[in-house]
């Protein structure tokens, strides 16, 4: 009998988990260790940061799920691997912390014969002085990347709502909150979701909108831009945002790095090394993303965090982190089967894998302020992982020498749908594939996308079909009938 232990029940960590239980039945112990009792499917937080879904709409608890399935569930984070085992246990084991089930504070070592680091990110708000960090989180902005944040975030959205229907004027600031940011789509789709709002609401004209980035020009989005498809004709993410933004009327800074933020007024660092303040009355940031902060120690207790783990806390895996230029990056570094070098039974899927660099071309302030939205690794591509990663392990229990199956983002595509607003007959959204997700410019020269397979649309139709995926993934995700034919 193997142990796999999966370290998340996110994106990636719950799909690897999910089918880790239907390929491995009762032969095999699956246990998943996750801090949080309940599963949260993150891209609809941006519609309870507007009031337009509640928490229990976009979360379940996990426990019932995995009870199903046999799995072990354990509500815990992951504090430390031992990759060799100890000097009085020979088994490698990961040291956890209960957060819950009623054993908070305790430790426990939890064996395994191959593990799945799926932990997803840190938040790291404390990354810029005053976004906010444990319990001054929320004092000056809001945020929208859990449930609970984005309760918060609608609640202080209403109060803004009263203030200009009794004639008092509102600034909203939204964007990234830090120079190194990665997830500007989720902010993407807030900020329209919140224009969408207030035009509900009547009192679009007393709210004063401005988007602020990381990105060196509009619609970056982490990806170095792209160009696709739509109506017919071929355009670019730049001009379709720029679009956007104008047509709502919205005001936008691009290349800033947020370095602090006070009450009323953020003061930022852009790429040409100005510095400046922005006010406003309502402002949701997102934070910069960090590794969750494992350690590892060796056989004999000493410390090989650096071997496991890049310095961002991002698990190394089988991509090629020795090239130092942007002049010398390559689709070919970014890795495929997601295996530890170090450790041929560990593996590492979504967020928690160390990107060997940016997709964007990595830019810096005359002041040497990075300035860079850091690779977006969520939603579809994370589950693909979290599949191919399962998938490999599953084959190797069954002899195969070497992980099966890859999932690199060099070689595979994407679907995207971002809302611009709630309503089954009002909302809008804007429904994007892009092939592959890291640019190829010798194989695809001038776009470094397969234009046949990179396309776009806007409208009441990519509304609806956003919301049917909200349905359709929470079905997957409490393995309801049929869930193995829904895509990742």
């Amino acid at each position: 009998m193997a142990k796999i232990v999966i370290l998340g029940a996110g994106v990636a960590g719950h799909t690897a988990a999910s089918f880790a239980a239907k390929w491995l039945g009762n032969e095999h112990e699956v246990i998943v260790v996750s801090p949080n009792s309940k599963w949260n499917w993150i891209p609809s937080n941006i519609w309870v940061g507007v009031g337009e879904m509640s928490k229990e709409e976009v979360t379940f608890d996990l426990a019932p799920v995995y009870a199903k399935t046999k799995a072990n569930f354990k509500q815990a984070k992951a504090l430390s691997i031992n990759p060799e085992g100890s000097e009085s246990n020979n088994s490698p084991f990961v040291t956890v912390e209960y957060t819950g089930q009623g054993k908070e504070g305790t430790t426990e070592d939890v064996a395994y014969d191959y593990l799945i680091n799926a932990t997803g990110p840190k938040l790291n708000f404390g990354a810029t002085p005053g976004l906010g960090e444990g319990t001054n989180l929320g004092e000056h902005t809001v945020s929208v990347c859990t449930a609970d944040h984005a309760i918060h975030a609608s609640h202080e959205l209403d109060k803004c709502i009263e203030k200009m229907k009794a004639g008092e004027r509102q600034k909203f600031l939204i964007g990234t909150g830090h120079g190194m940011c990665t997830c500007q789509g989720a902010a993407f789709e807030y900020i329209f979701n919140i224009e969408h709002k207030l035009q509900e609401r009547g009192v679009r004209d007393m709210a004063d909108m401005t988007w602020i980035s990381n990105e060196s020009f509009l619609g970056d989005f982490g990806m170095g831009g792209l160009h696709f498809k739509m109506g017919g004709f071929v355009t670019s993410s730049k001009v379709f945002a720029e679009s956007l933004y104008a047509e709502r009327g919205m005001d936008w800074i691009i290349g800033a790095h947020v370095n602090k933020v006070e009450s009323g007024m953020v003061t930022y660092e852009t790429l040409d090394g100005a510095i400046d303040t922005q006010d406003f009355d309502f402002a949701m940031l997102i934070p910069p993303f960090a590794g969750v902060g494992m350690k590892a120690y060796s056989k004999d207790g000493s410390d090989i965090t650096d071997t496991v783990f890049a310095p961002n806390g991002m698990m190394k895996v089988d991509a090629d982190y020795s090239k130092a230029t942007y002049a010398d990056w390559e689709p070919s570094d970014w890795p495929k089967t997601l295996q530890s070098p170090a450790y041929k039974n560990i593996f590492a899927a979504g967020i928690a894998f160390a990107p060997p660099h940016p997709i964007s071309k990595p830019m810096k302030s005359p002041n040497g302020t990075p300035i860079t939205p850091t690779p977006p690794r969520t939603g579809m591509p994370s589950a693909m992982m979290g599949k191919a990663v399962i998938s490999s392990i599953r084959d190797m229990i069954n002899g195969a020498p070497e992980p099966t199956h890859t999932s690199c983002m060099a070689e595979m595509g994407a679907a995207c749908v971002a809302s611009a607003g709630k309503g089954m007959l009002s909302g809008t959204a804007a429904a994007m594939t892009v092939f592959p997700i890291v640019p190829d410019f010798k194989k695809y020269p001038g776009t470094g996308r397969d234009i046949n397979g990179t396309t776009g649309e806007i409208g009441l139709a990519a509304h609806w079909v956003k919301h049917l995926l909200h349905h359709a993934f929470i079905w997957k995700a409490k393995l309801k009938p049929g869930w193995t034919l829904i895509p990742e």
